[in-house]
């Protein structure tokens, strides 16, 4: 259970202070092992929060993640003893991300203290820490010069990581590993997936340059902004010309070359992004299969944004007591993993995975592949995505699971390092695809 307090009602939504106090709960929350996206809308769904105010305790919250590193090896020269109770930690490494970035956050130094002193004063769990707070803050403002060389000896303090990823980054990609973490701490562009069925990606540019909105296509269906806007402001996004969906995410559905008629699987489906581009692609029988009935909620939703239709299935993937028994010719496995190849996206990823986590969600992924397996047509095809970059998970799940089955691997692009570039802007991802052995 996430635990919000809410501001008092004088409390001004406009103001840094109000927007500060909520990103402190949001990353206290994170800090008991909640996810960020969770503890944002329990925040939203609880307080006053106007829409605008929405956006900048989002990406306060965000920021804080991806300074997190940094921001705590500072607090540990700054501090005595961590910060008590959680919320003020949150609401001092927010800060801390602000001042660390000052030019690019937008807010002068000074701001940044006395709102973030204000943040205090109007919570209940931290009025007491007002003095702690400025002092803190405004030592850091004048011994910055010093302090930070301190703060950045440390490999957490450096990249904005735990120890352990950034040491199997560099087991795993011995010479792209800096760049690797350097992509993951960039905020992520917007990149849509135009709905082939209701314009191309020159008509859908035309329609955005009318619209006085930068783009320019990265992909057969991919169009990315130069500056990010609400979804609200996205020409066609209500209508169904457009969803939101990273670059290399876009790979999955045209590599299972799907064709009018093919009954077709989406397991593990939430929240059916690939589901959507799928259905765009040819007129199939689809199924979208995920454990969590909330999830498969999300689906419908897009699915009736996009005027699309498929079967919404609640079942695990692992079982088949959900299955007709009915094979499929083609099957799309994005099974679990860490999601270690989308920090940029979900920063607070990394200081939520643990070491172990990796071995455990690769061994219930492979479960997960030999159950599809069984369900697979002869001739049909599988394919396995992943949005890690452990080899664990990725490369070494796909020949384990090729050798057991005697699958056929097709060609794929296999390892999607994460880019942050003009040319190459994508998220992490693994594909691998397989064709089942005729009858």
């Amino acid at each position: 259970m996430i635990q919000i307090s809410l501001l008092p009602p004088g409390a001004k939504a406009d103001s840094l202070a109000y927007q500060l106090a909520y990103a402190a709960q949001a990353v206290a929350a994170v800090r008991a092992g909640h996810a960020l996206p969770q503890a944002l809308a329990q925040i939203f769904s609880r307080s006053d929060a106007p829409p605008p105010a929405r956006g900048a305790i989002q990406d306060l919250s965000y920021r804080a993640m991806r300074s997190l590193g940094l921001s705590d090896s500072l607090l540990g020269l700054l501090a005595n003893k961590p910060p008590q109770p959680e919320v003020l930690h949150g609401l001092l490494v927010t800060a801390l991300a602000l001042l660390v970035n000052e030019e690019d956050a937008g807010y002068d130094s000074f701001t940044v203290v006395d709102q973030a002193v204000e943040a205090a004063a109007i919570s209940q769990e931290m009025s007491f820490a007002k003095g702690v707070v400025n002092a803190i803050l405004r030592r850091f403002l004048r011994e910055r010069a010093t302090l930070m060389p301190q703060a950045t000896k440390t490999p957490p303090g450096t990249w904005n990581y735990p120890t352990w990823w950034i040491d199997r980054l560099k087991g795993a990609y011995p010479e792209q590993w800096q760049a690797i973490l350097h992509a993951g701490n960039q905020p992520p562009p917007l990149t849509l997936r135009v709905n082939r069925r209701r314009a191309s990606v020159e008509q859908y540019l035309s329609t955005l340059q009318q619209a006085g909105i930068g783009a320019r296509a990265v992909g057969p269906y991919a169009v990315r902004l130069d500056k990010p806007v609400p979804v609200h402001q996205i020409p066609g996004f209500a209508e169904g010309v457009v969803s939101v969906q990273d670059a290399a995410a876009q790979l999955a559905a045209p590599l299972l070359e799907v064709a009018d008629g093919m009954r077709v699987l989406d397991a593990c489906a939430a929240p059916g992004g690939k589901t959507g581009h799928l259905l765009e692609l040819a007129d199939i029988e689809l199924q979208a299969l995920d454990h969590d009935p909330r999830r498969l909620q999300r689906i419908a939703e897009n699915l009736d944004r996009l005027q699309l239709k498929a079967q919404l299935i609640t079942g695990d993937a692992r079982e088949d007591g959900w299955w007709d028994g009915q094979g499929f010719d083609r099957i799309l496995a994005d099974v679990p993993c860490t999601a270690s190849g989308i920090v940029r996206r979900h920063p607070d990823i990394r200081w939520l995975r643990r070491k172990t986590d990796t071995a455990q969600l690769a061994t219930l992924s492979a479960q997960i592949l030999d159950k599809l397996w069984q369900m697979l047509r002869p001739d049909g095809k599988l394919l396995l995505v992943t949005c890690s970059l452990w080899p664990q998970e990725s490369e070494q799940q796909a020949i384990a699971f090729a050798q057991k089955n005697h699958a056929i691997r097709l060609p794929a692009p296999g390892q999607l390092l994460p880019t942050a570039g003009a040319d190459a802007d994508h998220d992490g991802l693994f594909y691998a695809l397989f064709q089942k052995p005729g009858a």
